[in-house]
């Protein structure tokens, strides 16, 4: 089999257009504090470092706000209830997804979206496919630290060497670099390609058959 054993993928913005959904709860929450709504563009660029900092820059004191623990709770618990309205998958994924594991290929998802929500979403859109899925937990550090990328590697029970990190964002390409593995950045989701580009990407795609063929070694 040439190119990759293994892929690990994002998830929002990467293999699912969860920004509908995402802006939703966030200004569900907004709206029961008393606090100002967001656009879909704020909640935008808010995205990719977890639910933890999502929240912190949606309050104006961050972190230290005083309701910030019971607006990240309000949120998580919202949003695990209604994270399946407006997401749906970007164009051909559900193909590419198939023929990757057609081929014998390991496929992941790492993801900093709260654990509880990766679980649900995978089950319901690629468990055919995928063979492990990690979101953020208490125990492990999130992205750009390496350690989900890399205790994803030993589940595959791979080397680096032999996976590559697919994502849409600059968490993702430093979560690679951290981790000692290669980087495909994808333009459709979060970031887009002057993002990527200021941010190192060294390889970037803009549809899923150009993504299929680098992963297959098709250069």
């Amino acid at each position: 089999m040439k190119g990759y054993k293994g892929i690990i993928f994002d998830l929002d913005g990467t293999l699912l257009n969860t920004l509908e959904d995402l802006t939703d709860a966030v200004n569900v929450t907004m709206v029961k504090f008393g606090l100002e709504e967001k656009t879909i563009s704020q909640v935008r660029s808010y995205v990719g470092n977890g639910v933890a900092q999502l929240i912190a820059l949606c309050l104006e004191d961050g972190a230290a706000h005083p309701d910030y623990q019971a607006v990240h709770d309000a949120f998580v618990s919202y949003y695990d209830a209604n994270c399946n309205h407006k997401t749906g998958l970007y164009d051909g994924v559900d193909t590419l997804l198939a023929s990757l594991h057609q081929e014998g290929r390991k496929l992941a998802i790492v993801s900093n979206k709260i654990d509880s929500a990766v679980i649900i979403l995978n089950k319901l859109y690629f468990s055919q496919w995928i063979d492990f899925a990690l979101g953020v937990t208490d125990h492990i550090k999130r992205k750009p630290a390496p350690d989900m990328v890399l205790h994803c590697i030993e589940e595959m029970n791979l080397a680096p060497y032999e996976v590559v990190y697919v994502g849409d964002s600059e968490v993702d390409i430093q979560t690679a670099k951290n981790a000692g593995i290669d980087c495909i950045s994808v333009d459709w989701g979060f970031r887009d390609r002057d993002c990527l580009i200021s941010n190192g990407a060294s390889i970037i795609v803009s549809d899923v058959v150009a993504l299929e063929k680098l992963i297959s070694g098709e250069r």
